[in-house]
């Protein structure tokens, strides 16, 4: 593909940068098959291969819309077409060069703005912990697309945190908004740790991994949250006090792991970058080590979790974003536990991406519903899966118990 890019981009990083994946795209259309937007609206621009046509006219200087950006806003980013090209096209970077370009030609309109602001400043503020309990306190009299926002609160267990110290330390990426909706994820990830003789150590300073400014088109925004994450965790590091940097979130772990790609022309942060990316472990990645360690005190109901399967919903920040397939549910079974994985659209994102639940709930809840299907049929007792905005969002259309997998494994070394 020959492409001429508009002369304010052509030299630019990000334009060299999207210069280079549009050459790689032969428009096979393999990426469409496996686009949820694609199978919802059966529209060729709410697919991959339709947005990089768009985002190659952006770039050729052809006049830019309100339509183009709301096909842009429809992209998940799930980068389920990344795992499916044959050609190795980084959609996932693509998108964001392509969204960041439009929204600096096309201006939204003020309840947008308003909406996105909120968002980006809101969950990422530590007004965040009050404002969820307040919702807490009133949830039954809100708004139904306002109370699956927000969860039940949570039990005494949640705020339950190991006190033994041990030799071997990792850290934790506590995250901005999973404290306050999901606490259980953080201190049962801390309790499985100290059970494998891992003490889980957290910097206060830190905090949103810097996914949320990004991809609600505030890069600077984004990478500021990332230089402080570093400058919190690089007293640790280099003093060797801890060996990895734990991410119980995927959407998480796929952004701190991408820090070296995202600052690598930052003269102060490169080099940390690069090296905090490469401590960066998703929790499912210790699976292998923690399994031999944890089995001996493993206490199931007859042998098993319970009398019906745990259905696992793998995100497509874990199986796409970092490439981590079979992980959790093969070791899970490995401890005694019978997990399935849907028979049809396992690949499939559930709607909710982030913020893009609340920004496209049109888009995002007929994807849940559609996911929830699939998992209905395997009549589980529990729904399991890696990453809290996936949790929630799934909670918000069943009645059936939605939690991290680190959850469950919790409760059978306390059993």
């Amino acid at each position: 593909m020959q492409t001429k890019l508009s002369s304010e981009f052509k030299g630019t990083p990000d334009g060299d940068a999207a210069e280079a994946i549009l050459r790689k795209c032969v428009h096979c259309g393999f990426c469409t098959a496996t686009c949820p937007t694609y199978q919802l609206l059966g529209d060729e621009l709410d697919g991959p291969r339709g947005r990089i046509y768009l985002m190659k006219q952006v770039l050729e200087g052809e006049p830019v819309t309100r339509s183009t950006q709301q096909h842009l806003d429809r992209c998940l980013t799930c980068r389920n077409c990344e795992s499916t090209c044959p050609s190795g096209v980084q959609y996932g970077e693509l998108v964001e060069i392509g969204r960041q370009l439009v929204d600096a030609r096309v201006e939204r309109p003020r309840g947008e703005r308003a909406v996105r602001w909120l968002l980006k400043e809101g969950l990422t503020s530590s007004l965040f912990a009050p404002a969820l309990k307040l919702g807490q306190a009133v949830r039954p009299l809100l708004p139904a697309a306002l109370r699956n926002k927000v969860p039940a609160r949570a039990g005494a267990s949640a705020h339950r945190w190991p006190t033994r110290q041990h030799p071997r330390k990792m850290l934790l990426l506590m995250g901005c908004v999973q404290p306050a909706m999901a606490p259980n994820i953080n201190s049962a990830t801390a309790r499985v740790l100290d059970a494998a003789g891992i003490q889980t150590v957290v910097a206060d300073e830190a905090g949103c991994c810097g996914a949320i400014r990004t991809h609600l088109g505030d890069r600077d925004g984004g990478l500021d949250d990332m230089r402080r994450n570093i400058d919190a965790w690089w007293p640790l590091v280099m003093s060797n006090q801890v060996e990895a940097i734990v991410m119980n979130a995927s959407g998480c772990g796929v952004t701190v792991k991408d820090y070296g790609h995202a600052l690598a022309r930052d003269p102060a942060y490169a080099e940390k970058a690069a090296h905090i990316a490469g401590l960066t472990r998703d929790l499912s990645e210790l699976l292998p080590e923690l399994v031999p360690r944890l089995k001996p005190r493993i206490r199931l109901r007859d042998g098993r979790a319970g009398p019906r399967p745990l259905a696992y919903h793998p995100p497509c920040t874990l199986q796409h974003g970092q490439q981590l397939r079979g992980g959790v549910e093969t070791h899970l079974t490995t401890l005694g536990f019978e997990v399935r994985v849907a028979a049809v659209e396992s690949h499939l994102c559930c709607g909710s991406a982030g913020t893009y639940s609340v920004l496209q709930p049109e888009l995002a809840y007929p994807l849940r519903d559609r996911k929830l299907g699939h998992l209905d049929a395997l009549q589980p007792q529990a729904i399991v899966s890696a990453n809290v905005g996936c949790i929630q969002h799934l909670q918000s259309g069943t009645a059936i118990p939605v939690r991290h997998w680190v959850e469950v494994l919790d409760e059978a070394l306390a059993a």
